[in-house]
């Protein structure tokens, strides 16, 4: 391993005390033979010969060294993000580039046990293998920054870390074959330049001889601002380098040996500074918008939030998270995507140059979010909303995509500096938060960061990312409630009702789950999955009773895909169920605002032969006659209005006005919530269709269901005992 010195000053010393020497022979010694004269000469050109030749391989190998540290500190923050997110993709380009620059012989990147993760080879041969050179087993335990020696290169190591947490690193190998030929030609040059100068020498010093005293001060002045002067003005250069600064301010006009190596020096110089500028722009800049990335972003951002503190200064950050992005992904595909990515930056750009406010600071964090960082004095809260509303109008307007028009829209979540947060984590953090209350909100509007959105935002990331794969772990399943028939107390059907049982947690109330599911995008996979099973499920049934039916509730978000009517005959064409054994229970505020959309795609469903129900009926503050162009077979009273049932009462009047109405039109009634039979009596005298709840009936999974109400010996107990 490599250890840094200081500056090499033995050299100079020694060389400045054969110049003395010289001197002093010279002046102290006239009388010395020639052949004296002409052999100090000589140890004093061996000497200076080797001087120049160490001073040479010093500041090549340096010089390479320093490369190798430099180019793997700008790739380790540049791979940072891509290694935690595992982006093969990513990293074989920024390792790639790597691999043409001058020198650079082979990039290793390795996760923390030290197993390679990409070489820059197109299929990546060593994927997975562990580092067995002889630097391997040190560079995977590199906790900072390590160079290692070998004979032909130099070895770099600088690992990774997300917070204080070491997730692997990246190795440069940097070849000293260049500074091997620079060395052996320069050397060599120097060697025939004093070789020559010794011959002048030899003549010289019989001038001396005649010349006495004066001729051999000359001399030493010469060799003394001739050699050592530049010597030591390349060995400062060599440290200025090496330190990250290549403004030098070396001599050209010498013709000589040393003057080529202070013009190969100043090349090399400028060919160092040009890669490292390319390095810092692929570092700092979203290749896609052209905008600052997250990397230029942050470091920007505390260097605004150092000048805004000694300044006392307010700053506003607008968290901007595009609504439905996925949607143009997935319909009209990632070219198209980036299309919109481009267009969504250049209108940020376009709005913010109206500004008048100082260098307003836009990045793109990665994805479809943005954000943009402005100060405005002590207006920065309403400069904030009204940038914020102006943006929003933009964002809606339709942006060209994949030969055809695309529609978003954004939500935006904006946090002030320093009301909020005090650094820079916090402040990117509770513009996040403010963000997603936003598109809880309901999408495309703007929410400014409070201090209550911490706590449940942090328990709603976690249950997200725990939900995500819980039903192929098996933890969430199918549970049936059933569904009576009110006069006769006869079994009709059942509920598919979904139930996590999570291991940890327990038991996970839907309420709490299907919300950020429907946010995140989960519940178009689990809706599919809970239909086949309802459908599978269903089927079962059938050869014990035929006249059964089954119930599943189609979230909002499931109703607005383009194929759900094509998942729906999907699902009962691979289970053998017969439609009308199906039916799909949706929200009222599904349907509330675009009766005419949803009436086409209803109309389409009941075409397939399965029943339509209105789920919840009465929370969406719409009256029955509202609804009549929507084409569906009946309501499910929500439970809210059964509650408080028989007591006196608005519910007691509002839910017998319901069951008449829907029966004038025509409409089945299912009344949910059923807790006591005093309830169950009442609807049953008011003519209510059928009825599930507690009272009659638990939720059960589909073996307990089957063996408990169907086969050859149901055990069937309404009432008290199913309780």
């Amino acid at each position: 391993m490599s250890v840094e010195h200081g500056p090499r000053r033995a050299p100079a010393l020694r060389l400045a005390g054969w110049t003395l020497l010289l001197a002093t022979l010279a002046m102290g010694t006239v009388l010395l033979s020639f052949w004296f004269g002409v052999r100090e000469q000589a140890n004093a050109q061996q000497g200076l010969s080797a001087l120049s030749v160490e001073a040479i391989r010093t500041m090549a190998s340096t010089g390479v060294r320093k490369r190798g540290e430099s180019i793997a500190r700008m790739l380790a923050e540049t791979l940072t993000n891509p290694l935690y997110y595992f982006d093969l993709s990513r990293i074989g380009e920024v390792v790639g580039s790597a691999q043409k620059l001058p020198d650079v012989s082979y990039v290793l990147v390795f996760d923390d046990a030290g197993l390679i993760v990409h070489d820059g080879s197109s299929d990546i041969a060593t994927f997975g293998q562990p580092m067995n050179d002889p630097f391997g087993r040190e560079a995977a335990a590199a906790l900072n920054l390590q160079s290692f020696s070998g004979d032909d290169q130099v070895d770099v190591v600088m690992p990774m870390y997300i917070g204080d947490q070491r997730i692997g690193g990246v190795r440069v190998g940097m070849s000293l074959q260049s500074a091997r030929e620079f060395e052996l030609a320069a050397s060599a040059d120097l060697g025939q330049r004093l070789a020559s100068q010794r011959e002048q020498g030899f003549r010289r010093l019989a001038l001396l001889f005649l010349a006495l005293a004066a001729a051999a001060g000359a001399l030493v002045l010469i060799v003394s601002r001739g050699l050592v002067g530049p010597i030591r003005r390349l060995a400062a250069a060599a440290q200025q380098v090496a330190a990250g600064d290549y403004s030098l301010s070396l001599p050209l006009h010498r013709r000589d040996e040393l003057g080529e190596l202070q013009r190969a020096f100043r090349t090399m110089a400028d060919s160092i500074s040009r890669h490292e500028q390319e390095i810092l722009r692929l570092a700092y800049t979203d290749s896609l918008t052209g905008l600052a990335n997250r990397l230029a972003f942050r470091e920007r951002l505390d260097q605004r939030l150092v000048s805004a503190r000694a300044q006392g200064q307010s700053l506003a950050l607008l968290f901007i998270d595009l609504d439905d992005f996925k949607r143009v992904n997935d319909s009209l595909g990632h070219d198209a995507g980036d299309q919109v990515l481009e267009q969504v930056a250049s209108r940020l750009r376009q709005r913010l140059a109206a500004l008048d406010e100082t260098e307003p600071l836009l990045a793109r964090l990665g994805g479809d979010e943005f954000v943009i960082l402005f100060s405005a004095g002590d207006t920065v809260r309403d400069r904030a909303r009204q940038l914020a509303e102006t943006l929003l109008s933009e964002l809606q307007r339709p942006f060209l995509a994949g030969g055809g028009q695309a529609f978003l829209g954004a939500s935006i979540g904006i946090t002030l500096y320093p009301n909020d947060a005090g650094d820079a984590r916090a402040l990117l953090k509770a513009g996040d938060l403010a963000m997603y209350q936003a598109k809880l909100a309901g999408k495309n509007c703007l929410r400014f960061f409070q201090s209550t959105m911490d706590h449940q935002a942090v328990k709603d990331a976690r249950l997200e990312a725990e939900l995500r794969g819980a039903w192929e772990r098996g933890e969430i399943s199918v549970n049936y409630q059933p569904i009576l028939d009110v006069a006769n107390r006869r079994l009709v059907g059942a509920e598919a009702l979904l139930r996590w049982v999570h291991p940890r947690l327990g038991v996970v109330e839907p309420s709490a789950f299907v919300a950020i599911a429907e946010r995140c995008g989960v519940i178009e996979e689990l809706g599919r999955e809970v239909l086949v099973a309802a459908c599978c499920e269903a089927k079962l049934w059938l050869q014990d009773n035929p006249k059964l039916f089954v119930a599943v509730n189609v979230s909002p978000v499931q109703l607005r895909k383009s194929n759900f009517c094509d998942q729906v005959a999907e699902a009962l064409g691979s289970s053998g169920l017969p439609p009308s054994a199906l039916h799909l229970e949706i929200t009222e505020t599904a349907v509330l605002g675009e009766e005419a959309q949803a009436a086409v795609l209803v109309t389409r469903l009941r075409e397939l032969g399965v029943q339509i129900w209105l789920d919840d009926f009465g929370t969406g503050f719409s009256g029955l006659t509202q609804l009549r162009q929507v084409p569906i077979d009946g309501v499910k009273i929500d439970r809210s209005f059964v509650a408080e049932l028989p007591a006196a009462g608005d519910d007691l009047a509002l839910t017998g006005a319901i069951i008449s109405l829907a029966h004038s039109l025509g409409l089945g009634v299912v009344a949910e919530g059923v807790e006591t039979e005093a309830q169950f009596d009442w609807l049953r005298e008011r003519g209510c269709d059928q009825a599930q709840g507690f009272w009659l009936g638990r939720p059960l999974n589909g073996e307990e269901f089957s063996a408990r109400f169907l086969g050859e010996q149901p055990s069937i107990s309404w009432g008290r005992s199913s309780a």
